[in-house]
């Protein structure tokens, strides 16, 4: 979600991180996060990043800003 997107999506972002750390706390359960190339921005300073478990695409571009 971008903010060109509007602010109802960047909010999303918002609760579905928080949901997620319900998720995790309350029930014990673990979270697998698959990054995908291009993955930027928001996404990555998010719930992409908030996996227990981690993995990409091989050669995947991720990063917290897009190229210039």
């Amino acid at each position: 979600a971008r903010m060109q997107e509007g602010s109802l999506s960047l909010m999303q972002m918002a609760k579905i991180s928080s949901v997620l750390y319900d998720y995790q706390s309350n029930n014990k359960l673990f979270y697998v996060s698959i990054l995908t190339s291009p993955t930027t921005g928001g996404v990555t300073a998010s719930f992409g990043m908030l996996g227990d478990i981690i993995i990409s695409e091989p050669n995947a571009y991720i990063a917290f800003a897009g190229k210039r």
